[in-house]
């Protein structure tokens, strides 16, 4: 079934469906299924830094939080992790103890502290949204191609040392991209030098906010019941999030919106995904 996966790349702005032919159909069903295979913990990675705004997106934070919520109600634990450009995001949203802030640090810094936060919290899952990836030399790059690795704390390094992993992402330059590096680089409108950090299950979408959605979906179908925010909610959030400090990348400005799509345009991609759990009888519990 690829009804999630038609609503989450509708009003694609930048030729993400092209990569639809080398994914599974129902790629958000095979990522939900991978995490109901991997009960216990899910680490969630997200806050993507936007250089010229000087602020972190609205794109990413949104979707982690209720991508958490959801796994919470299925009886997970759950445990963000970004950087100290991104953690405050949440504040007044999820528990300062449930957020990991991971260091702005040099390569063996990095990869160390992910290996020791993996054996500490020995998470099941880890799952990334919105986050940018390591390209072929090392380097992260934003969608201009200018290298902003200097903004980026080194995340990667969890999916590196993880066998149970998703990526969510809608650029070509995010963790989990690095599965389709071949032929990201070959689509016009997406990055020569994509990204290279590789994930179990990749989830692509218009905007990654709604590949979390679809995602969420996913695991309501399987589930059996709606765990998707409602529209009032998810704009309740990005409010909260814009009020902490983040930007919409398009506009480069505080505004309630992501990506360049409005409220009204994020909340018509959720209501299209209630409006699929409904049709397959998946109520809200």
């Amino acid at each position: 079934m690829s009804e999630i996966e038609d609503i989450i790349l509708s009003r694609d702005r930048r030729s993400m469906s092209e990569l639809r032919p080398f994914l599974a159909n129902d790629f958000c069903t095979q990522a939900a299924k991978l995490i109901l295979n991997a009960p216990g913990r899910a680490l969630i990675a997200t806050g993507f830094y936007i250089t010229r705004a000087g602020a972190s997106e609205t794109d990413g934070p949104p979707g982690a939080y209720f991508i958490g919520r959801a796994l919470k109600a299925m009886g997970f634990q759950v445990t963000y992790v970004s950087d100290h450009y991104s953690t405050p995001l949440f504040e007044g949203l999820v528990d300062r103890t449930d957020i990991v802030e991971f260091p702005m640090a040099d390569a063996e810094t990095s990869e160390a502290f992910a290996v020791d936060l993996l054996e500490q919290l020995q998470p099941s899952v880890v799952i990334a949204i919105e986050r940018c990836s390591f390209t072929t030399p090392g380097r992260y790059l934003n969608a201009r191609g200018e290298d902003t690795s200097e903004y980026h704390a080194k995340l990667d390094y969890l999916f590196m040392h993880h066998d149970k992993s998703i990526g969510i992402g809608d650029g070509g330059n995010e963790i989990g991209m690095g599965n389709l590096n071949r032929q990201i680089s070959t689509v016009k409108a997406l990055p020569n030098e994509p990204a290279t950090t590789t994930v179990s299950e990749l989830v692509i979408a218009s905007v990654s906010n709604w590949g979390g959605y679809g995602l969420i979906a996913a695991l309501s179908l399987l589930a059996g019941w709606n765990l998707l925010p409602s529209v009032a909610e998810e704009e309740h959030v990005i409010r909260a999030i814009v009020g902490n400090g983040a930007i919409d990348a398009k506009a480069g400005k505080p505004v309630p919106a992501v990506d360049g799509f409005s409220l009204e345009e994020n909340g018509q991609t959720m209501e299209a995904l209630h409006s699929l759990l409904d049709r397959h009888g998946i109520i809200s519990a």
